[in-house]
């Protein structure tokens, strides 16, 4: 008997495992969406930007968001790490302006990834490429990943 369920609970536990990840958020239906819609989160993103507010930039981002900032070397891996870095962002009082991009729309997952400009306190513009991946969760679309970095040779890209 105890030599049957030791074989039997490896393959228990692979059962149980693989019924909790048949559970998982990727597997539910997918969340219709468009281009325009998609286009609208990095408004609703730039929106939060102009409050100024760092808890409503950083309610953007899902819980285990990743930010890759533009102007920061430091990976942001948490809420707390994203909210840190938007405190010192939005000092320079940011406003993005999208110059190109491309929408990727998958199942509960999108991509919106291209070239924007900066425009910051005193009329300094940067200009960098970014690229988000949002996640439907929780009924919302979320920041999954965002990256931005700043064009290594300083044009608003082609």
């Amino acid at each position: 008997m105890n030599l049957l369920r030791a074989a039997l609970l490896p393959a228990i536990g692979f059962s149980l495992s693989t019924a909790a990840l048949a559970q998982t958020p990727s597997t539910q239906a997918c969340q219709p969406t468009d281009d325009k819609q998609v286009a609208a989160l990095f408004d609703r993103w730039n929106d939060s930007l102009r409050t100024l507010d760092p808890d409503k930039v950083v309610a953007n981002y899902a819980s285990d968001g990743v930010l890759l900032p533009t102007v920061s070397d430091t990976p942001r891996t948490n809420p707390a790490e994203i909210r840190d870095y938007f405190v010192k962002f939005l000092k320079n009082s940011p406003q993005g302006r999208i110059d190109r991009r491309i929408i990727k729309i998958g199942c509960n997952v999108v991509q919106d990834v291209g070239t924007y400009t900066f425009t910051l306190k005193g009329g300094k513009q940067v200009h960098a490429r970014y690229t988000y991946v949002y996640e439907w969760q929780n009924g919302s679309w979320l920041i999954a990943h965002h990256h931005s970095s700043a064009m290594p040779e300083g044009g608003a890209g082609k």
